[in-house]
């Protein structure tokens, strides 16, 4: 089953990206075409679609085939190398663009192999889609994760334009309020203060490594 406990791979209010969403009433598909926006509601519902694939498949694809399967989708999903920079900090400004390119890829990996090992069955979840909010650092998608016998679980993925006309997730809030980017921004400042740029590679490999142990 999902261990949502475990969920996130990124959690502590980050304020940096994003305010408290701001209650209004959600724009239809076509209020959002009219404004010029592109609708990032399809982005996470094609996500979705691919995490309920993983989940009932997952002890046919054992971990290697959820991270193969997850691989694209998080990639299309998540701006994974703005995340990167955000949770870097300001030594991002002191790499070279090859550093830039191997702590993001670094980073990538940690994430895919995060959610391959969380979502390793099915227990007759559904995920869906439950509107979206605007936000001071882009649009929030609200997405709940309903469990037989357990209570919902809400996931609200904040989405931005990435600069080619898509938008794509920058961080995840569980409960409406927990990202986990800002721990992991305090994570990686005190390794690179302590162990610099190779020791926070050596980090992410072993963190993506371990996901794969059984």
């Amino acid at each position: 089953m999902v261990k949502l406990a475990k969920y996130l791979f990124l959690a502590g209010g980050f304020a940096l990206l994003a305010a408290p969403p701001v209650e209004a009433a959600e724009p239809t598909a076509t209020e959002t075409a009219a404004l010029g926006k592109v609708d990032p509601r399809p982005v996470i519902e094609s996500f979705n679609q691919t995490l309920l694939s993983v989940m009932k498949s997952a002890d046919q694809l054992g971990y290697d085939g959820r991270y193969n399967r997850l691989e694209p989708a998080i990639k299309r999903t998540f701006n994974v190398p703005l995340m990167t920079r955000i949770v870097v900090g300001s030594a991002w400004n002191n790499w070279s663009q090859a550093q830039r390119d191997q702590v993001t890829d670094a980073f990538g990996r940690f994430i895919i192999a995060t959610y391959a090992r969380r979502f390793d069955g099915y227990s007759g979840e559904q995920i869906i889609v439950d509107g979206t909010r605007d936000s001071g650092g882009g649009t929030l998608v609200m997405t709940e994760i309903t469990r037989p016998s357990d209570t919902p679980v809400t996931l609200n993925y904040l989405m931005r334009d990435n600069g080619s006309g898509g938008p794509q997730a920058v961080d995840v809030f569980l409960t409406g309020t927990i990202s986990e980017l800002a721990t992991r921004r305090s994570e990686f400042g005190a390794v690179l203060e302590r162990d610099g740029f190779n020791g926070l590679i050596a980090m992410l490999a072993k963190k993506a490594d371990n996901q794969a142990s059984p």
